[in-house]
């Protein structure tokens, strides 16, 4: 791998690292925000108010669907930063190869 190359490939891994953190806390929000979806349902049937209880299970559904969307563009984004990973290694491995190095100690 050339050196530009490889200055090219961590910063990109260098990205996909803050966006995965960025994901990652974005995640914990929104599980934090079915929880209290669930807690507002559950009091709404508890107290018998069959007003508010349509309405919260429609606003939970809705944060259980978003919270999805959340956790899959995170699993994405994991993926993503192992294949990245992967291929710098892969192209290290060959770097190395070229360079007349086995691996072997």
């Amino acid at each position: 791998m050339h050196t530009a190359e490889f200055i090219v490939s961590s910063a990109r891994l260098a990205e996909l690292h803050e966006c995965s953190a960025l994901l990652r806390h974005t995640r914990q929000r929104a599980e934090e925000i079915v929880d209290e979806a669930r807690t507002l349902l559950a009091e709404a049937e508890r107290d018998g108010d069959a007003e508010r209880v349509p309405e919260l299970t429609a606003q939970l559904e809705q944060a259980r669907r978003s919270y999805c969307q959340v956790l899959n563009a995170y699993m994405i984004l994991c993926r993503r930063i192992s294949a990245e990973r992967q291929e710098i290694l892969q192209a290290q491995m060959e770097a190395d190869r070229h360079a007349g190095l086995t691996g072997v100690a």
